[in-house]
């Protein structure tokens, strides 16, 4: 009974330790778009409210729900082999992990911002100033590279009330729309640094958790192109093909489907997000007609 029950405990400690763990933020602005990405990239994630552990039920990993300062130290200690954070606190926190792939959302800057009433008219208006900041390093950086020699405070939460009650005359924090700045009174003067979320790894895990994580970034990068491209169907005359087909190169070259008007065929391609509206326009100056354009939900190459 006992060897039958250390075979068993066995079997499951294994299968736990194969297990890809994933560290995620348990709440804020990451945490739903971290959940969204993996649940695009196939993950039946069986999480209930409050939970600080959920396993993933048709893949070999295990979602962790961590406070993001957190998560850098968890990934370097092992604990987590991968994490989905800020940029800003990877470089806050400069553990010792890799980034290993840019997740594009998220997307924030952390900036200087002054109280509207200041007369700052440069940089140099921040020299011995003091700045209140959750991330000193990253102001540190910001202060050496332009000569500054100023005092940071380091706060944690509720940085823009800081020049309101005199502990500082600015603060660097992270800026979404900046209409938190403006309900305080701030504006802002200075961008110290773009961020965006980011999967990042241990930088000493078992190959076989590599291979779970290239599968994972297989997945992600799939959901990626997709966002970043449109499924375009259209239809044109024969004479205008040729040039209608270097306008819309696609992965390899468009399909073309004739049609019952033996003068006219469809075509169909993939147009990258950035370059959609000046496409769209080739192909209407081309003759291109009953343009038709398509969400991709995945997009593997």
């Amino acid at each position: 009974m006992w060897q039958a029950f250390f075979v068993l405990y066995t079997f499951f400690n294994q299968l736990i330790m194969t297990n890809l763990r994933i560290a995620i933020q348990k709440s804020g602005r990451l945490q739903d778009n971290s959940i969204k990405l993996l649940k695009e990239c196939g993950f039946n994630i069986s999480n209930g409210k409050n939970q600080l552990k959920a396993l993933v039920q048709n893949f070999p990993a295990e979602i962790l729900f961590l406070r993001d300062d957190d998560i850098p130290q968890y990934v370097e200690d092992n604990v987590a082999d991968i994490g989905i954070i800020g940029e800003n606190v990877f470089i806050e926190k400069k553990k010792n992990i890799k980034e290993i792939e840019r997740l594009g959302f998220a997307k924030c800057r952390m900036s200087i911002a002054v109280p509207k009433t200041s007369d700052y008219n440069g940089i140099e208006w921040l020299n011995n100033k003091k700045i209140a900041t959750s991330y000193p390093v990253i102001v540190q950086r910001f202060l050496n590279e332009n000569n500054l020699n100023s005092e940071i405070h380091e706060i944690s939460g509720s940085v823009e009330i800081a020049p309101g009650i005199g502990l500082a005359e600015a603060i660097c924090d992270i800026v979404s729309t900046g209409s938190t700045l403006m309900s305080n009174g701030l504006k802002e003067v200075e961008t110290v640094c773009s961020s965006e979320a980011i999967l990042v790894a241990s930088s000493n895990m078992a190959q076989e958790k590599k291979q779970l994580i290239e599968q994972l970034l297989f997945r992600i990068k799939a959901v990626k192109r997709a966002k970043n491209n449109k499924y375009l169907i259209l239809n044109a005359p024969n004479d205008s093909i040729d040039s209608i087909s270097k306008v819309l190169p696609g992965m390899k070259s468009p399909t073309i489907t004739p049609l019952r008007d033996q003068n006219w065929s469809s075509l169909s391609s993939v147009v990258n997000e950035n370059e959609f509206w000046t496409k769209i326009e080739q192909l209407k100056s081309l003759g291109a007609q009953g343009i038709l354009v398509l969400p991709i939900e995945k997009m593997i190459l």
